[in-house]
């Protein structure tokens, strides 16, 4: 990246706290994000599995800094620090779903109920509205995960079902509550 591309991203404070800054994820993140995914308090609330480690995720960020499906991958940083990221994803192949997308989010533990994942929200929420066009955002949470349902809820997201064991979470099936955010037709 050539160093007036590196000037050009764009960064976004906190009001709230200014040393919490949103950016867009880069391929120098993976060690920051294989910390994040190793840590106990945030991989069993994912669909990510122990161990992983930098070069996978030097991978993953590769392709999805590379993608031209118009995904897009935030992080917040205090400090230098990641603490925490959330991405739109797109749903699939088919032109009859541009409308949608999947988000998906994780926080450090250490940093959950400190405006983090409310200000990746806003990031995100702003960016599927005003730049995407979007009328539907789509995510899976843990049916016991209330902080972030009540998170989700803040920003117009509702319950659409259950999903009855789901996933493998240490070695015990678990339900997967389906939400979204419907925007009314343009």
């Amino acid at each position: 990246m050539s160093s007036h591309a590196a000037g050009a991203e764009k960064h976004s404070r906190s009001p709230s706290n200014p040393a919490m800054q949103v950016r867009k994820a880069r391929v120098a993140d993976a060690e920051a994000f294989a910390l994040m995914m190793a840590d106990p308090g945030v991989y069993p609330q994912l669909l990510q599995m122990p161990y992983g480690d930098a070069e996978l995720w030097r991978q993953r960020l590769t392709q999805m800094c590379a993608s031209d499906k118009g995904d897009l991958l935030l992080v917040v940083e205090i400090d230098g620090r990641v603490v925490g990221a959330a991405g739109l994803h797109s749903t699939g192949a088919s032109p009859r779903r541009r409308h949608a997308m999947g988000l998906g989010m994780q926080v450090q533990p250490e940093w959950q109920g400190r405006g983090v994942g409310t200000l990746l929200m806003q990031s995100l929420c702003d960016y599927a509205d005003r730049w995407l066009g979007l009328s539907r955002l789509e995510l899976i949470v843990y049916t016991d995960n209330v902080r972030a349902q009540a998170l989700y809820r803040r920003f117009g997201f509702v319950d659409e079902g259950v999903h009855r064991s789901y996933a493998l979470r240490d070695g015990v099936y678990v339900d997967a509550l389906a939400m979204a955010r419907v925007l009314p037709r343009p």
